[in-house]
């Protein structure tokens, strides 16, 4: 898989049995993100001297990650001045969508690599004015195993889960639940039609992301967003 610092993952060969292809794929792995972690260092200390909160969104794909910030922006446009950095595999017809908000947005298309890393935050921040946002939402690749590895120098993790995907995604995908700051149990409007089990879904939450807050929301019927608004409110007020 390559990254973008220029080094290439290899997929671990099974076949081999003495443990030799296993290590350079781990010292590879390490490297990348050694230097992925010094980037987003330096992305975070941008980001604290212009002033604004960066909030990394993470999900699996179809969890309503571009509805969420398309009605986000547009609800709190003349408010908050948010700005969105999108991470796709391919097509920008997502970057599209949260055009019609009015806020700026910068696509980045990432082909086979299934995550974003700090080095394409910074270039993408290169075609924003950052003196002109309060927030900047990355909405990071759909997957919920690589991103969980890579620190892009945001302040937040908001991780979503939706309702169609089951009550169980947190104890399947561990390892980013635990990094969450707040999680979003999305397209909660469909609940009951989904046999969603609300008080097991929170206690999975809760057993894997145990520091994080956790919301109800609907990007369609607008329910739990005043909480979610509310958040967003106070990070920029308190940052500033």
């Amino acid at each position: 898989m390559p990254t973008d610092g220029g080094a290439t993952m290899p997929t671990p060969d099974v076949s081999l049995r003495d443990g030799a292809t296993a290590h350079r794929v781990l010292h590879l792995h390490e490297r990348v993100l050694g230097k992925n972690e010094q980037q987003a260092a330096l992305n975070r200390k941008l980001f604290h001297k212009k002033g604004f909160r960066v909030i990394n969104v993470l999900s699996a794909p179809g969890s309503g990650k571009t509805a969420l910030l398309e009605r986000t922006l547009t609800d709190l446009r003349g408010e908050l001045r948010g700005a969105v950095i999108v991470g796709d595999l391919a097509t920008d017809n997502d970057a599209k969508r949260l055009q019609r908000s009015g806020a700026p947005i910068v696509q980045i298309t990432t082909g086979t690599v299934c995550h974003l890393e700090s080095a394409m935050i910074a270039r993408a921040c290169e075609q924003l004015d950052l003196d002109a946002i309060d927030l900047l939402f990355i909405e990071n690749v759909g997957n919920l195993v690589c991103p969980a590895s890579f620190d892009l120098g945001e302040g937040l993790r908001v991780v979503l889960a939706s309702v169609t995907e089951g009550e169980d995604k947190p104890l399947k995908y561990p390892t980013l639940f635990k990094t969450a700051d707040i999680v979003l149990l999305t397209k909660i409007e469909l609940a009951d039609v989904a046999g969603f089990e609300r008080a097991t879904a929170h206690r999975n939450v809760r057993e894997i992301a145990t520091r994080a807050e956790i919301l109800e929301v609907s990007a369609r019927t607008g329910q739990g967003l005043e909480a979610w608004y509310h958040l967003l409110r106070g990070m920029v007020h308190a940052h500033a």
